[in-house]
């Protein structure tokens, strides 16, 4: 280069030279241990804001103390070490959201792990929100099919309510959640399926069950699995709501299941024992009420001034050996609007799904219950448990009136009707179809070992004959007298061809 390209050169940085400060608040890495950081010199930092460590690894404080502060670090921790800067961002923590997370499987972070490449997002939500106000909330009165007779019959869940799945392991609690979500197609429902501390088999076998079931569409998965940090799991569920008040603020309907929260409290208890916060009862720390209260009170069904759409909650927790009264489930059933509760005794009855009718309840009842259904299922809670109690009872005398020989016939019926297998929903109209001819007697001389088949059977021939009464259950939600005197000539004729 010639003395006059270097004087141009120079001229030209000298012209392009910015005098910007840049000002950034940088600490220092005291010590590292299990996924937390303990660091210096962030001393004007917010609780739950990010802080960046120098290979890009992010992290949330969440001890703000008067010399340090404690951060939870999301992801490796094996990468920061002792004296690393560490620089806070001044975000509370967000993560990246857009309609294209439909279909997809992301990480407590947002980050997509399908490998179906990375997601374009618009704008970010952060993980952390005030619920809903009283002022903005409408009541609970749109149902959420489930497609479970047992559930939509007896123990019915409406748009925005917050309903618990209670039960010992390997009682069918993910199976009902999972049901639920493939019976939300055509019902113009969002859903979010949030995996806490699962094996990572277990969540290929539902992203390939709902992939099957045509589901995937209008589902995103959020997953932190059994094998990934605990910061991990104890921001899982935050994220997941997140992505559900995304939809919601669109106006749309929601619904999050969250699989399960007895891990994410175990989640939370193992970082607050480490960051050295003080152990309550069975060391979980004390603020663990408000851990779920904070996030469950999120699902609502907003009115139309504030932008409609409503968020529904299936938090499930899982007890030990049946144990309802244990500090977590307790927590959580005091927050929800109910409980379906899973009997490990009926499940290896061959009663599936194994709800135990008499400790479930929707605290929303029937209002989340179309007419016909609120019709035809208004006594069955009763009558099953009558069966149950004289059940019990019979077994000791054989000597019974009539009356009582009838109740325990159809409450037999009763429980056999309400027998379901996995991934078979059942529309609502052949759920009000079935009820009917059992609570109004067609089933009471049918042979217990031939119930289900002349359930199924009924439900196709009355769906051809039937016409007036599907009509208008399907158009008014009730039928009137022309469309009953149908169904019940149908139900006959059925019956007369069934027991030839």
């Amino acid at each position: 280069m010639n003395t006059n390209n270097i004087v141009e050169n120079l001229k030209r940085e000298i012209e392009n030279f910015s005098t910007q400060i840049k000002a950034e608040k940088i600490g220092k890495v005291l010590e590292v241990f299990d996924g937390i950081a303990k660091v210096s010199g962030l001393s004007d930092i917010k609780s739950s804001e990010m802080v960046i460590f120098p290979g890009g690894e992010t992290g949330v404080a969440l001890n703000l103390e008067e010399d340090a502060i404690g951060v939870i670090i999301l992801g490796d921790f094996s990468k920061i070490k002792e004296g690393d800067e560490v620089k806070s961002t001044g975000k509370i923590l967000e993560i990246p959201i857009s309609d294209d997370i439909l279909g997809r499987v992301v990480n407590a972070i947002g980050v997509p792990m399908d490998g179906k490449g990375a997601i374009k997002s618009t704008k970010t939500y952060p993980i952390e929100k005030v619920a809903p106000g009283v002022i903005t909330r409408l009541s609970v009165d749109q149902p959420v099919a489930t497609g479970i007779k047992v559930i939509d019959a007896i123990i019915p869940i409406g748009r925005g309510q917050r309903e618990l799945i209670i039960g010992d392991r390997q009682t069918g609690k993910t199976a009902i959640a999972i049901d639920t979500i493939l019976n939300q197609k055509g019902q113009n429902m969002i859903c979010v399926y949030v995996s806490i501390g699962q094996k990572d088999s277990k969540l290929r076998k539902i992203e390939a069950r709902l992939e099957e079931g045509g589901a995937m569409g209008y589902t995103v998965i959020v997953s932190a699995g059994a094998s990934e940090a605990a910061a991990l799991s104890y921001i899982a569920p935050y994220t997941g709501v997140s992505i559900a008040e995304y939809f919601m603020d669109q106006g749309k309907d929601v619904l999050i299941i969250y699989d399960d929260l007895s891990k994410h409290a175990v989640a939370y208890r193992e970082i607050s024992l480490l960051l050295r916060r003080p152990p309550g009862r069975e060391a979980y720390p004390g603020d663990v009420f408000y851990l779920h209260s904070r996030l469950l009170e999120r699902a609502c069904r907003r009115n139309k001034e504030y932008g409609g759409g409503s968020i529904t909650a299936l938090p499930i927790v899982e007890t030990q050996a049946g144990d309802v009264s244990a500090y977590i489930p307790t927590n959580v059933i005091s927050i929800t609007d109910g409980q379906i509760f899973l009997e490990t005794d009926l499940f290896y009855k061959g009663i599936r799904p194994a709800v135990n009718v008499g400790l479930s309840v929707s605290r929303v009842g029937s209002s989340a219950q179309i007419k016909a259904m609120k019709k035809v299922a208004g006594t069955l809670k009763l009558d099953l448990a009558q069966f149950r109690e004289l059940e019990a009872f019979a077994q000791f005398g054989s000597d019974l009136d009539e009356s009582t020989k009838r109740q325990l016939e159809r409450g037999k019926r009763a429980v056999e009707v309400l027998k379901q297998l996995q991934y078979s929903p059942v529309k609502t109209e052949h759920q009000v179809v079935t009820l009917y001819a059992l609570t109004k007697g067609f089933m009471d001389d049918i042979a217990i070992d031939r119930i289900k088949e002349f359930e199924l059977g009924l439900a196709s021939y009355s769906e051809n004959n039937a016409k007036v009464f599907y009509k208008q259950v399907l158009e008014k939600k009730m039928w009137d007298e022309k469309g009953e005197e149908e169904l019940k000539k149908v139900i006959a004729d059925f019956k007369n061809n069934f027991t030839r």
